[in-house]
């Protein structure tokens, strides 16, 4: 059955069961709206790669996740779910991180079928040993072509020099070599382990009846069963970088950069959400497009419009993540390292990061209308234990001092890498 959860001060009320099974089901009506959002998702992603089932410990090839995301909407009678769910009005899609693989569409017509289509097609598993050949040349070209992507050079060689175990260091797609390991069989068994009802979770955003979606989501998937599994993302990291520097030349035309540090995560529930605002915060405040720091350096051509930062969460970790072109990165790594000794010794801007907090409070209002942001964000509660709309709430009890102290302990001057991409000339 299917309970609400009120949230009167922003008008907006959440259902959420369990079926006998295990798999959360969460529902987040949208009374008038045509519109339909559902996304199918499994706490599986890239670095998911050693774990443990019914006490026996596996290990799989890099690249596994990504690799069944990519063959799922294959159905066992030659059918293709894509093809199916396009056919039928839908615009569906898929993606796979460091530690989720997600299954979704949007329609305005023909919601139910969309629904069951999307259901049936992600608990089914169908691989054979010609398709996931066929499969492996295929993946193989998009690594080929990441290999040439200079914004993937940077952010995967920045991960290597910040990471020393974690499997985040490594692309989610996996390498030509460790693809090559991939059998139908290893498919069966990480399906099995990762794509069951205790470690999945549905959330449907749209002018639905909950309990209904509650009832389509037992007649398909009732019969489904099975044990999380357990993820070693290996041994405990350093909060330092293995090192702090690297560069390769490709085809740019200007210098590439990301520059990151490592943040120690609260590993579950309320306070990882609270600590994920508290970064969003404090980045914002310091190095967002309203501060003195980005219109300095872009004033001097130190920073582009291409610019952006962010605090990226997955797999045990959290990764603070500078991003851009500039004519003299090195440069753009002081001016940060400045920016926060500034912070060390004066504190924050008070009447900026109000503004901030207020600007924060209004975009995620805004993003209530948006209904994939919605399912999305709750995905997220639901494999990290906490509810998303309580950022309100979080919002307003979030003291200036918190954020200070957040980019003064993991922005320190010994806690900053960086990998660049120089132009070959």
């Amino acid at each position: 059955m299917m309970k609400s959860k009120e949230y009167r001060k922003i008008g907006e009320t959440v259902y959420e069961g369990v079926l006998p099974n295990g798999l959360t089901v969460i529902v987040i009506p949208k009374p008038d709206f045509k519109e339909g959002y559902a996304v199918f998702a499994t706490s599986y992603g890239g670095a998911c790669r050693r774990f443990k089932l019914n006490g026996v410990w596996y290990d799989t090839p890099a690249g596994v996740a990504h690799f069944l995301e990519h063959k799922m909407f294959d159905m066992p009678d030659g059918d293709n779910a894509l093809s199916t769910l396009s056919k039928n009005g839908a615009q569906p899609n898929a993606f796979t991180s460091g530690d989720t693989t997600a299954y979704y569409f949007d329609c305005s017509t023909g919601f139910e079928e969309n629904l069951r289509m999307l259901l049936r097609f992600v608990s089914t598993p169908y691989f054979t040993e010609e398709s996931v050949a066929k499969e492996q040349g295929i993946i193989g070209q998009e690594i080929g072509m990441g290999d040439d992507d200079p914004y993937r050079c940077a952010y995967y060689s920045l991960l290597k020099l910040l990471y020393e175990h974690n499997p985040m260091r490594d692309e989610v797609a996996g390498t030509a070599e460790s693809i090559a390991e991939i059998t139908a069989d290893t498919l069966y068994a990480c399906h099995a382990a990762f794509y069951n009802p205790t470690n999945m979770v549905l959330c449907v955003a749209g002018d639905f009846d909950p309990q209904r979606i509650y009832e389509i989501a037992l007649e398909e998937l009732g019969s489904m069963e099975g044990s999380k599994p357990e993820v070693d993302f290996g041994e405990a990291e350093s909060a330092f970088p293995l090192e702090s520097y690297t560069e390769s030349r490709m085809e740019v035309s200007a210098p590439q950069f990301f520059i990151g540090a490592k943040v120690t995560p609260v590993l579950k529930g309320k306070e990882l959400f609270r600590q994920k605002i508290v970064s969003q915060l404090a980045l914002r405040t310091l190095f967002g497009a309203s501060g003195k720091f980005y219109n300095s350096l872009y004033s001097r051509g130190l920073l582009s419009r291409d610019y952006g930062y962010e605090t990226d969460y997955a797999a045990g970790t959290a990764t603070i993540i500078f991003e851009g072109e500039s004519k003299d990165p090195q440069a753009v790594l002081q001016e940060i390292k400045s920016a926060v000794a500034g912070v060390r010794e004066n504190g924050l801007d008070k009447e900026l990061f109000e503004r901030i907090r207020k600007a924060s409070f209004g975009s995620r209002l805004r993003g209530l209308e948006s209904f994939d942001t919605l399912c999305l964000s709750h995905m997220d509660g639901c494999f990290e234990g906490y509810d998303p709309l309580d950022s309100f709430e979080t919002l307003e009890n979030i003291d200036i001092r918190e954020c200070e102290s957040f980019l003064t302990e993991y922005l320190a001057d010994d806690r900053l890498a960086m990998s660049v991409v120089l132009p070959l000339k």
